[in-house]
């Protein structure tokens, strides 16, 4: 498939699109139950074998190195490549966009249902993975050209539509199916709306029958990317999804009224009035980032880092982000550590 390129970058091209188109093809098979777990499990695989390819083309070796940082990592004599996660770090960097929150609700949701089987899942993140395929195809064009694209391998499949009834029907949800829908939520609700709204977030479309076309040659079904829509054309598919539009269910806020470690810690600063300390040559905020860190260990209201228990935290103060994977604080923390700081000796304690 990928001619003219060398070869590290071949081979992992490769390896992105089969993966995809076998996720693809495990989705649409009409007998298949385990839907949006194989096609979760082979999209990880082929995100993470199209960064690969992207590194590789750009000088960059996506390897793990050891702690020194000058060789690199090997398990049973195989060099460590970077996971899916990194990936997205590297290749995005500081970019907060729709196509990096969308890869990273799926990696934590692949560990939660790759040995897992629910069915039950696939219409509540059917959006999600129609666009992490999309966005698999726009970077892949962004990388390496049109020439690569899935969608030039792929036609429209044959379709029985179901009823609203029977999609909304389901089947009886487990317990295990229950706590990732929560998760989804939860994830969900941590993003901005406009990410929430965008199509390579969440990509959600509606078929509409049309009379049969005049000429022979028009395409049976043709698609309208919504931005590139005049707006008058706008309003009337808004009217149209207006009709159609299934009851709205509120999705609820996870996490509010919660700071993050850098607004307690400004926030706190503030209120013991912006006082500064000399440290060697320097003035410093007295109430810093470290200060900090030393105050949640010593009145001991979240775990250390990398603990196998890392939501035992006190959540009078302190709650844990799963999807993010850290910790935000309430509004009484930031007054219970104003009131402690507020004592000399209290400080002075942090450090003794």
């Amino acid at each position: 498939m990928s001619r003219g390129l060398p070869y590290n970058v071949k081979l992992s091209l490769d390896k992105a699109l089969d993966s995809a188109l076998l996720a693809v093809e495990t989705y649409n098979k009409p007998a298949i139950k385990f839907k949006s777990g194989g096609f979760i499990v082979l999209m990880c695989i082929a995100w993470t074998s199209l960064f690969h390819a992207i590194f590789f083309r750009k000088g960059i070796k996506p390897f793990y190195r050891e702690k020194k940082g000058v060789r690199f990592k090997r398990i049973d004599g195989e060099l460590q490549f970077w996971e899916l996660k990194t990936c997205v770090k590297e290749y995005f960097q500081d970019t907060e966009c729709a196509i990096r929150k969308n890869l990273e609700f799926f990696i934590p949701l692949r560990n939660k249902i790759e040995h897992k089987f629910m069915p039950e899942l696939d219409p509540n993140i059917f959006a999600e993975c129609q666009a992490m395929l999309l966005n698999f195809d726009k970077i892949t064009e962004t990388e390496f050209g049109e020439t690569y694209c899935l969608r030039e391998s792929l036609s429209f499949a044959l379709q029985l539509f179901p009823s609203s009834k029977t999609l909304n029907m389901g089947v009886k949800i487990s317990k295990d199916a229950e706590k990732i829908s929560k998760f989804i939520e939860q994830y969900r609700a941590s993003i901005s709306t406009n990410i929430l709204q965008s199509g390579d977030y969440s990509f959600k479309a509606f078929l509409i029958q049309v009379a049969n076309h005049k000429s022979a040659d028009a395409l049976p079904v043709q698609f309208y990317a919504y931005d590139k829509l005049s707006e008058e054309e706008k309003k009337k598919v808004e009217r149209i999804a207006g009709l159609i539009k299934e009851k709205h269910i509120t999705i609820p806020v996870a996490n509010k009224n919660t700071l993050k470690p850098g607004t307690v810690v400004k926030a706190v600063q503030e209120k013991l009035g912006n006082l500064k300390i000399l440290k060697g040559r320097k003035y410093i905020n007295k109430f810093n980032m470290e200060t900090h860190t030393r105050c949640w260990k010593k009145y001991k209201v979240r775990p250390e880092n990398k603990s196998d228990s890392p939501s035992k935290t006190n959540s009078q103060y302190c709650v844990y982000d799963e999807p993010n994977e850290s910790y935000l604080f309430t509004e009484e923390w930031v007054d219970f550590l104003v009131d402690k700081m507020s004592v000399e000796e209290e400080y002075q304690s942090l450090y003794n």
